[in-house]
C-alpha cells in the first residue's frame, strides 16, 4: 500500500540563484536597450541571457525532486492536481497582472485584439510568428516553463519507473533530453523550421531541464544517505564559478549567433545550448549539492531570501519599467548605463513587491487550504499497514 511522505527538506540557498538569473535577465534587456550589445562588451551582455538557462535548470531540479523523493521512499507520488493548482497559483496571477498592465498602458500596445488577450492569457503567443508586443516579448520563456510544468508528471513515470533504481533514471533523463534537443536542433537544421520561432518551443531546451531533472536526482541519493561524486565536487564551488565563467567568456564570441535579436544559425543555437548548459549545471551544481559552510549560510541569508521570492517579478515587471523610464534616462557611457540598469531594477523590485505582499501571497495562502491534508491515524499494531520511512 501506497502512503503518503513529508516533502524533502528545503535547500533555501537555490532561492538565491533565482535573483541571480532574473538580474542577468534585466542585464541582458538593458544592454540591448541602451545600446551597449553592440560595444566592445556586446557580446557578453548580449549573453547575461544566461539567466534563462539558469531557470530552466532550477525548475528542472526543483520541480522534478519530490517525486524522486517520493519514489526514494516508495511513497505516493506528488498528487498531479495539487501540484498543477500550485504552479499556477506561483505563476499566473503575477502573469495575468503583468500582462494587463502592459496592454493597456503601453501606447505601442494600443489596440491589441481580444486574440491577441486571448494569447497571452493562455500563454500561447509565441506558437506562430507575429504576436511580440512592447514589454512581453520575454514571456516566450514562460511559453516553455509552461508546457514543461504540465509534462512534468508524465515525465516523472517514465524516467522514475516503478522502483527506485536512480542511475537508471540519470541515464533516462541524459540521454532523453539530449536525444530530444539533439533531434529538434537536427530538424531545425534543415530549413524546413523557424529558426526564430522553433528555438523557443520546449523541446529545443529541453536538455537544460532534463540536467536539472537529473541532478535532483542524485542530490535524492546523498540526502537519503547515499553516495554521489557530486558531493565532494560541491566543496570546490570557486572552481565550478570559475569554469562558469570561462565558458561564458567563449558564449560571448559569435560562436553563439547574433548579438540582437536576429535568427541565429542552427549551429550557432547548438553551441550556444550546449554552453548554456555547461554553465547553467556548473552554477546551480556546488549550491545544490553544498554542506553546511559558508556558500550555503551567505546564499540563505533573508535578503538573499527575499531576492529570490520576488525574482519572479523582477523579471515580469522590467521591460515595462526599462519602456517607462528609457525616454528620460542617459547612457552614453558605462557609468550612466548601469544607473540605468540599478533604476530598472529598483523600479522592478518595487513592482515585484507590491505584486507578491499585495495579492501573490495572499492568493497562494488562500489557495492552498484547497489541497490541505490531514494526517492518517497511526496504524493500530499489528497493523499490515506500511508506515512511512522517516525522513532523514
Amino acid at each position: 500500500m501506497s502512503f503518503d511522505v513529508a516533502a524533502p527538506p528545503r535547500l533555501p540557498a537555490l532561492d538565491a540563484l533565482r535573483a541571480v538569473g532574473a538580474a542577468a535577465v534585466v542585464g541582458t534587456h538593458v544592454g540591448i536597450a541602451t545600446g551597449w550589445g553592440n560595444s566592445q562588451w556586446g557580446g557578453l551582455v548580449a549573453r547575461l541571457d544566461i539567466g534563462v538557462a539558469v531557470f530552466f535548470v532550477l525548475s528542472g531540479f526543483l520541480l522534478f525532486r519530490p517525486f524522486a523523493w517520493a519514489h526514494a521512499h516508495g511513497a505516493r507520488r506528488p498528487r498531479a492536481g495539487r501540484y498543477l493548482w500550485r504552479r499556477a497559483l506561483r505563476i499566473l496571477p503575477a502573469y495575468w497582472l503583468t500582462v494587463a498592465v502592459c496592454l493597456l498602458v503601453i501606447p505601442g500596445n494600443a489596440g491589441a485584439s481580444w486574440g491577441e488577450w486571448l494569447r497571452y492569457a493562455t500563454l500561447t503567443q509565441f506558437y506562430e510568428r507575429g504576436h511580440y508586443h512592447d514589454a512581453l516579448g520575454h514571456t516566450w520563456s514562460l511559453t516553455v516553463e509552461v508546457a514543461f510544468y504540465l509534462l512534468l508528471p508524465l515525465l516523472a513515470v517514465l524516467a522514475l519507473g516503478s522502483s527506485w533504481r536512480p542511475r537508471r533514471t540519470v541515464v533516462i533523463l541524459c540521454v532523453g533530453g539530449v536525444a530530444v534537443s539533439g533531434g529538434w536542433l537536427a530538424a531545425m537544421s534543415t530549413g524546413r523550421m523557424d529558426m526564430g520561432l522553433h528555438i523557443m518551443w520546449l523541446p529545443g531546451l529541453a536538455v537544460w531541464f532534463a540536467a536539472g531533472m537529473a541532478m535532483a536526482t542524485l542530490e535524492i541519493v546523498v540526502a537519503t544517505g547515499g553516495r554521489s561524486i557530486l558531493t565532494e565536487a560541491a566543496t570546490a564551488p570557486l572552481t565550478w564559478w570559475a569554469l562558469a565563467a570561462g565558458l561564458f567568456v567563449v558564449a560571448g564570441t559569435p560562436l553563439t549567433g547574433p548579438r540582437d535579436l536576429s535568427d541565429p544559425t542552427a549551429a550557432q543555437f547548438g553551441t550556444k545550448l550546449v554552453l548554456f548548459l555547461a554553465i547553467s549545471v556548473a552554477v546551480v551544481l556546488p549550491v545544490a549539492f553544498a554542506g553546511p559552510g559558508p556558500v550555503r549560510s551567505a546564499l540563505s541569508g533573508p535578503i538573499a531570501g527575499w531576492l529570490g521570492t520576488v525574482s519572479y517579478g523582477l523579471f515580469l515587471w522590467h521591460p515595462l519599467v526599462l519602456i517607462l523610464l528609457h525616454p528620460v534616462l542617459t547612457h552614453e557611457t558605462l557609468a550612466s548605463t548601469l544607473r540605468v540598469y540599478a533604476l530598472v531594477v529598483g523600479g522592478a523590485l518595487i513592482l515585484a513587491s507590491l505584486s507578491w505582499y499585495g495579492m501573490e501571497q495572499p492568493l497562494q495562502q488562500l489557495g492552498r487550504r484547497r489541497f490541505t491534508r490531514t494526517r492518517p491515524a497511526p496504524a493500530k499494531e499489528g497493523s499490515s499497514k506500511r508506515r512511512p520511512v522517516p525522513v532523514p
